[in-house]
């Protein structure tokens, strides 16, 4: 059997930072030899491959763009190339292929065809979010984002903080023009004593992440709130356990 090329799952950038600051050696390495890219979008991919200053001029490259929903019939198309033997990596626009971002699908189909799937060493907005918030790392889960719908988002809110009081910690984001919109829908519709984080400009100099209870949140002056509009943040919460009635005595 002729060698079958290996699909790389390449981590990119999630803020505007020197790739050498969160991407370790041998992620670069690897990067850097390759040709062949399947891009989310192509010209954030050709951004990000010259941050990292690849060694073959980017016109060269071959960059294919599957959009943010891939269609899954095209990707045996877009994998073609690695069952010439070529090795090619799949690149989102910011964070981990497959991780809140497309590439599932292509990976998916990879294993049908018996080809290697190697994933990257690189940043995740979601894990560092969970890893810096001090909420429930044992047990957690990832909605997406939530209903634009005002009453459709108190509502779903409530939900997870109803569904974390078993112990899960709920994760989730929003565009960043609407991170105001929703951190200040979690503090009209939350329990006090339920716990939110703000984890913003992750990795970034400048990266903002705080832990507090609703009541917390409500009362912390505007100036002491990270600041979300228009910035990359995670959202968490987890509720506290719910009390048992108390017996009445008689």
């Amino acid at each position: 059997m002729s060698r079958r090329g290996t699909l790389y799952l390449l981590p990119t950038l999630i803020a505007e930072v020197p790739a050498e600051d969160v991407l370790p050696a041998g992620t670069l390495a690897v990067a850097r030899r390759l040709d062949c890219f399947i891009a989310e979008n192509a010209k954030s991919a050709r951004a990000f491959l010259k941050a990292i200053a690849h060694p073959r001029p980017l016109a060269e490259l071959r960059i294919v763009e599957i959009g943010h929903a891939p269609d899954p019939a095209r990707c045996d198309e877009w994998l073609s190339p690695l069952l010439e033997g070529l090795d090619a990596a799949i690149v989102s626009e910011a964070g981990c292929p497959g991780i809140a971002d497309p590439g599932a699908e292509l990976v998916a189909r990879a294993h049908a065809l018996d080809l290697p799937v190697v994933p990257l060493v690189g940043p995740s907005a979601l894990v560092l979010a969970l890893m810096a918030s001090g909420l429930n790392g044992q047990s957690f889960r990832f909605v997406g984002y939530l209903p634009q719908d005002a009453g459709a988002l108190a509502a779903r809110l409530r939900e997870l903080e109803n569904a974390s009081r078993a112990g899960e910690t709920q994760l989730f984001i929003e565009t960043p023009y609407r991170n105001e919109r929703l951190f200040a829908a979690a503090l009209a519709s939350c329990t006090p004593d339920t716990r939110l984080t703000l984890a913003v400009d992750l990795t970034a100099p400048d990266a903002r992440i705080a832990t507090h209870t609703i009541a917390e949140w409500r009362a912390l002056p505007d100036a002491r709130r990270p600041p979300l509009y228009r910035r990359p943040a995670v959202f968490a919460l987890l509720a506290g356990p719910r009390s048992a009635p108390r017996r009445r005595l008689r």
